[in-house]
């Protein structure tokens, strides 16, 4: 279903295209693909099926209205042949092992998904002729870890010492080795590295996340052990982050060669706040669990915080949620989806209005 709404001019540039979303089936993918279908694109799609039940991708109806494919990133054939069949203008690559816990446990298939199959990915983007603009999505945990007070920038190191951190900072190095010498020598299509910060928002049910934590613990009554509570993290809401990718696929689409870059995408600085911050503002909004405190079972980064100063001024993303805006409605959609699981999809579009029309009235909230 489109959108009531007028489109805003990073719509507008999106609006009809063919875009190939890899990953949709997953908690960001559901996201993006619910916004690219309100705005009136042609979405295709390639992932695993979904790791959880309950997931964003049945209970909202992602699948409504685009060709789905189920498959992994990892067999070349099978990216080739799906991005062939659909044709995109766009590839917004978001396929990945996401979880810091799992690359512990699996790292070959952690470096297998992240590294290899965002080759895969490039490798097909280049070869088929229409595509004009791909946004490989990485993370701020690209960077090498400096454990300093302020913000990452673009220009820093890649690091990464676990594997999952390795194996996205080796993803980068794929794109940046397709955007300097490869894309040439195919389409030339503009390669751009999305790094971003911790994202909420509802329909997550990952393992070892914070958010999916509380919820459970809230649903089934049962107490919450949080690991590293005084962690500092810049969270945002999942929507700040689309929106991000949705304005860097514009440009990139429009033939802005300068959009081919690296981008950090990270909230402002009063959202960079510790992991027990998030669980009593959630608890605020919602109900508060039994909470206690243990330390975690693998080693994780105390302080990450991205300067996202060249995304704002280059390319005028500008997300209007703050912190408590983002938790609030984080809060609000397991809230309503709990009340009623059948509305899973009416809730997630009217999130997605709410964004969109604080976008056109530039409020934030």
């Amino acid at each position: 279903m489109s959108s009531e709404l007028p489109l805003l001019d990073f719509e507008l540039a999106l609006r009809g295209t063919r875009v190939f979303v890899t990953g949709h089936t997953g908690f960001t993918g559901g996201w993006l693909v619910s916004w690219l279908k309100r705005i009136g694109c042609d979405v295709a799609g390639l992932a695993l099926a979904p790791a959880t039940n309950p997931n964003l991708f049945a209970a909202a109806k992602i699948a409504d209205g685009i060709a789905s494919t189920i498959g992994d990133i990892r067999d070349f054939a099978t990216v080739r042949d799906a991005i062939a069949r659909h044709r995109p203008q766009v590839i917004i690559h978001l396929a990945a092992q996401p979880l810091v816990s799992k690359s512990f446990a699996d790292p070959l298939e952690t470096f297998a998904t992240n590294a290899l199959g965002t080759a895969h990915v490039l490798e097909a983007a280049r070869l088929t002729p229409d595509v004009k603009a791909v946004v490989c999505i990485t993370t701020d945990k690209v960077y090498r870890d400096q454990d300093w007070v302020w913000g990452y920038r673009e220009q820093d190191p890649l690091g990464g010492r676990d594997p999952y951190s390795a194996s996205k900072a080796c993803a980068e190095l794929v794109a940046a080795s397709y955007r300097a010498t490869l894309a040439e020598r195919g389409n030339g299509v503009l390669i751009a590295n999305a790094r971003g910060g911790n994202i909420i928002g509802g329909g997550d049910w990952s393992a070892d996340r914070i958010v999916p934590d509380f919820v459970r613990a809230v649903t089934t009554q049962a107490p919450i052990s949080l690991r590293n509570p005084s962690a500092v993290r810049p969270w945002q809401h999942v929507m700040a982050l689309v929106h991000g990718y949705l304005v860097l696929a514009a440009r990139l689409l429009s033939g802005d060669r300068s959009a081919a870059d690296n981008w950090n995408l990270g909230p402002s600085d009063e959202a960079a706040r510790t992991v027990q911050d998030l669980v009593e503002h959630l608890s605020a909004s919602w109900i508060r669990p039994d909470i206690s405190y243990a330390p975690g079972s693998f080693p994780e980064t105390r302080f990450l915080h991205l300067d996202s100063t060249k995304a704002r001024a280059l390319l005028s993303w500008k997300p209007p949620l703050a912190f408590a805006g983002t938790v609030d409605m984080t809060a609000s959609w397991y809230r309503d989806f709990n009340v009623n699981p059948r509305d899973a999809a009416q809730i997630t579009v009217r999130q997605i209005e709410h964004y969109r029309n604080a976008l056109r009235n530039h409020a934030a909230c």
